[in-house]
């Protein structure tokens, strides 16, 4: 199955702003994070389909998967 990763902010230095990807039935954001090898030290915040979802979150086919480290402000 194909998804479309888009990476914001810092995480662009992890690939391509924004990419297609065939992964296997049952890929869960988790899996995409760590393929992507985004250390689990950076907190995420993960958006499929205008949806904010855990790691354990499993993708469909065509999904849009945004990937966001939080933004702090003052």
């Amino acid at each position: 199955m194909k998804i479309t990763v888009k990476l914001f902010a810092t995480l662009k230095q992890y690939g391509p702003e924004i990419q297609e990807m065939t992964v296997q039935e049952g890929t869960t954001v988790a899996d995409i994070v760590r393929m992507l090898r985004i250390p689990e030290s950076i907190p995420l915040l993960r958006i499929v389909n205008s949806v904010h979802v855990d790691p354990n979150h499993k993708l469909k086919d065509g999904d849009p998967l945004a990937l966001f480290s939080p933004i702090a402000g003052g």
